[in-house]
């Protein structure tokens, strides 16, 4: 069975600066601080971003988050059953793991790998949903 698209990130130095960035940009709103594993950013830099549904109600959640030395960059997040077993297959393939298996407070176990190519994407325990209120 095909794993969908489920989350996205982006990670930077100053993550209070990005989310007023994509907030202004695209009328965004955070639920700032979320839940995150501390390898992915700073325990209260973590802004989660609820589902906004396209017209048809696609769409994915995300989180804008980081803090002074957490790499810049953005990420994909792919749902799958088992986030070590997908990181191993991805090695076995050609990739190269980067990160995890980690487990947010919440719960949530993600991992990153680059492909052969070198791009960085993750992976997430199937059924990711928003921080409980």
């Amino acid at each position: 069975m095909a794993q969908p698209v489920v989350h996205f990130e982006v990670i930077g130095e100053d993550p209070r600066r990005l989310r007023e960035f994509f907030g202004d940009l695209f009328g965004w709103t955070f639920d700032t601080p979320s839940p995150v594993a501390p390898e992915v950013s700073a325990p209260d830099s973590y802004g989660f971003l609820e589902l906004i549904p396209a017209a048809d109600g696609s769409g994915i959640r995300g989180g804008v988050g980081g803090g002074p030395g957490y790499p810049r960059h953005s990420v994909v997040y792919i749902g799958v059953p088992d986030v070590e077993a997908a990181l191993v297959r991805a090695e076995q393939l050609g990739g190269s793991r980067v990160l995890g298996p980690v487990t947010s407070p919440s719960g949530l176990t993600i991992g990153h790998f680059t492909d052969p190519e070198g791009t960085l994407l993750g992976v997430a325990a199937a059924g990711l949903t928003p921080p409980s209120a």
